[in-house]
């Protein structure tokens, strides 16, 4: 499924041939193929386990294509590098394009999800101003309940069930009849292949609380989950059911990709596709897999052209957002020390990673990269600059720290 071959999957039977051609009158017609599964409850379902900071681009939506970005996501789903022998169809680093389909989808054998997205490059590549860039169909509002918990090893032995907050339960799960004793009901849920899967609802125990039992351990065996795992339940107002997960992401390794074509292929396959696309005009595909690697590949043009407008140089004063899963989200700041092409051989010119950085403060948590994009930053301002700067100094004179910070900055650069 990886890899970039036209426009694969896309149902174009039965459409006039003329509208094909014209990008305009294909949105119009693709919105009614995928408006359910974008809008609904499969879509709320398909996000929850890409994760909360994961943003797919929406039909009508223009992006910036970074092929080299492409590339490095199939790198991390083969497992393989990328050949030093590598062409490149004399690609720009960035292609500028149109959205025009989205289809969310999941790997039978692992569950992993991805998106496929059709896109169609622009006819003017030469990064126009900021305009009023409008999406041509805004995201209809699905109401749904939802909840996500992290599995203990309780939750995953083969001799409990699954133990469901009692908030959660109020708000996310149908309601018991408490006049039974014990009260207890039966859940038919799906997953994101359209399974279904029934759970035993039962409210006991000492002090009583609520547990999924009956069905709960198949459950776990049939989808390989373990402890630090997290659990995905949602209803939407009609009833329906639907359930996932999202694999730890230091466990994401334990699932290597099951393609038989090999990196080189795949890469070879998204090049070729992207240059004659970018030659003809026509539509191409690309997947992205956001729990393979955090290579978001496709930048919202505002985001990009926002970032064009920032001035960076070395010695750049930045802040950051990085999203944790099941977390309040960090923005933490850091200097910019050095401004140079990822990949000077292959992609000269590029703004991919170009920037190399130097962060304040070690994560333990989440890995910092050494080597971002400018559209990823947002540089501090001189006031803002000053109070975290006395912050830290602060923190350096409790910790009885070396004062010198402007020193050991330029060592580690």
């Amino acid at each position: 499924m990886m890899g970039c071959v036209g426009a694969e999957g896309l149902n174009l039977e039965g459409i006039c041939p003329d509208i094909i051609k014209d990008p305009t009158s294909l949105e119009q017609v693709l919105l009614c193929k995928s408006r359910d599964e974008r809008d609904g409850i499969y879509g709320a379902l398909w996000n929850a386990c890409a994760g909360p900071s994961v943003k797919i681009p929406r039909i009508g939506e223009k992006v910036f294509y970074f092929p080299q970005g492409h590339l490095e996501q199939v790198e991390a789903y083969t497992n393989q590098r990328t050949s030093s022998q590598m062409p490149v169809y004399d690609l720009p680093s960035k292609i500028l394009c149109r959205v025009i389909y989205v289809q969310l989808k999941a790997e039978m054998e692992s569950d992993e999800v991805f998106a496929q997205v059709t896109l169609v490059p622009d006819s003017k590549q030469d990064e126009p101003g900021i305009n009023k860039e409008k999406l041509l169909f805004p995201p209809k509002n699905t109401k749904v309940y939802s909840f996500c918990k992290i599995l203990t090893p309780s939750d995953t032995s083969t001799h409990g069930g699954f133990s469901v907050l009692r908030r959660h339960a109020n708000e996310c799960l149908p309601p018991l009849d408490m006049s039974q004793q014990p009260p207890c009901q039966e859940l038919v849920a799906k997953d994101l292949h359209g399974v279904e899967w029934r759970f035993r609802h039962i409210y006991r125990g000492q002090p009583k609380r609520h547990l999924l039992t009956s069905g709960w351990s198949t459950f776990v065996n049939s989808k390989k989950l373990v402890a630090g795992d997290t659990f995905i339940f949602i209803r939407a107002e009609d009833g329906e059911l639907r359930v996932g997960f999202r694999r730890a992401s230091s466990k994401m390794q334990s699932y290597p990709s099951t393609s038989v074509i090999s990196s080189h292929t795949m890469q070879l396959g998204i090049l070729a596709t992207a240059s004659h696309a970018l030659s003809t005009g026509s539509m191409f595909s690309v997947y992205y897999r956001p729990r393979t690697s955090p290579s978001e590949f496709l930048i919202p043009y505002k985001q990009y052209m926002n970032s064009v407008r920032s001035s960076f140089a070395v010695g750049t004063r930045f802040k950051m957002r990085i999203d944790r899963e099941e977390a309040p989200e960090e923005r933490p700041s850091g200097t910019l020390v050095g401004i140079e092409e990822d990949d000077p051989v292959h992609w000269p010119c590029s703004q991919w990673k170009c920037l190399v950085a130097h962060w304040d403060e070690p994560s333990s948590s989440v890995p910092r990269p050494l080597r971002i994009s400018p559209w990823m930053i947002e540089p501090l301002s001189a006031a803002t600059n000053m109070q975290q700067v006395q912050s830290r100094t602060k923190r350096l004179r409790t910790s009885q720290a070396s004062p010198d910070e402007s020193s050991t900055l330029c060592n580690d650069g």
